[in-house]
């Protein structure tokens, strides 16, 4: 079952209004002073905050009617689309150590760090919204299938969601590890530190590893992608929890460069952890719905 002409286009003009709104009029809202400087979010003033969240509930609400009728599964792809955007102009986590070199000032970062993809998560779900808003207008209200609701039991969707949640946390953080490769030296107590991987190394990496945990998580536990992209703002806080206690950031600043990590998603800014977290999760439930129908329907 591959993706029709018409299909894509609607894809296309979905990320399009994301990265027009948010991606590109949004850009002053965030933009680093330095050429090197960070996508913060607590670089955003509070009016700015403001205005990104409505220009991404603009964007998934007129991404909703772009895509229609399936407007509910793609509208969702624009504030992701356009935060992409911002990951991909923004300077690098060893920009930010570099700028911030001593033990205080790092604490001091991955502190804030800890707590800022739930930021992000929230811009992308003010999109969710904007698309919700316009199925509500545009659709009649239906009434809930009793039997679908005697079937899933609330134990179960709960059991599911949790395991859907911490698993995705778990699994992506695994994958990340192995995906977003730089060179790796040896270091007798740490047992290796990595360097900054290449914004593309990134991209890949997060995105991958989030569209195969939304697959597996689709595919054995039936849940929807909502979990794997919560999860994208939890693996951040999770890894700097892990691989960033103080004698052992202690450890890298007195030993080693600002460019080398404990752990590969260290080196990985929250922006770019949620934006292509969501694309991936986003893009790896549909792969993972495609191929049930595809074993159910073509593989015989």
């Amino acid at each position: 079952m591959e993706l029709s002409w018409l299909m894509r286009t609607r894809i296309a003009a979905v990320a399009a209004v994301g990265i027009i709104l948010i991606g590109i009029l949004g850009w002053p809202l965030a933009a680093p002073a330095e050429p090197l400087g960070t996508v913060l979010a607590g670089n955003i003033s509070f009016g700015g905050k403001i205005i990104l969240t409505a220009l991404a509930f603009l964007a998934g609400f007129i991404g909703y009617f772009l895509s229609w009728p399936y407007g509910r599964e793609i509208g969702i792809l624009a504030a992701p689309a356009g935060l992409a955007i911002w990951a991909v102009r923004s300077g690098s986590m060893a920009s930010l150590c570099q700028q911030n070199p001593t033990l205080t000032q790092r604490q001091a970062i991955f502190a804030v760090l800890k707590w800022e993809p739930i930021f992000w998560l929230a811009i992308v779900a003010a999109g969710l919204l904007g698309v919700l808003i316009g199925r509500k207008i545009s659709q009649p209200k239906t009434k809930p299938d009793k039997k679908q609701k005697k079937a899933n039991s609330r134990i179960n969707r709960y059991l599911n969601a949790a395991i859907a949640l911490v698993g995705s946390v778990l699994i992506a953080q695994f994958l990340i590890s192995i995906f977003a490769q730089d060179v790796r030296i040896f270091d007798h107590q740490l047992g290796s530190v990595m360097a900054q991987p290449a914004i593309g190394q990134i991209v890949f990496a997060v995105s991958v590893s989030f569209g195969l945990v939304a697959f597996v998580v689709k595919k054995f536990l039936n849940v929807s992608c909502i979990w794997p992209i919560i999860a994208s703002a939890l693996v951040t806080g999770f890894a700097i929890t892990i691989y960033i206690k103080q004698d052992i950031l202690q450890y890298l600043v007195g030993r080693h460069p600002a460019v080398f990590f404990s752990s590969a998603v260290i080196s990985i800014l929250p922006v770019q952890m949620v934006a292509f977290g969501t694309l991936g999760a986003i893009t790896g439930y549909w792969l993972a719905v495609r191929y049930e129908y595809w074993r159910k329907h073509e593989s015989k």
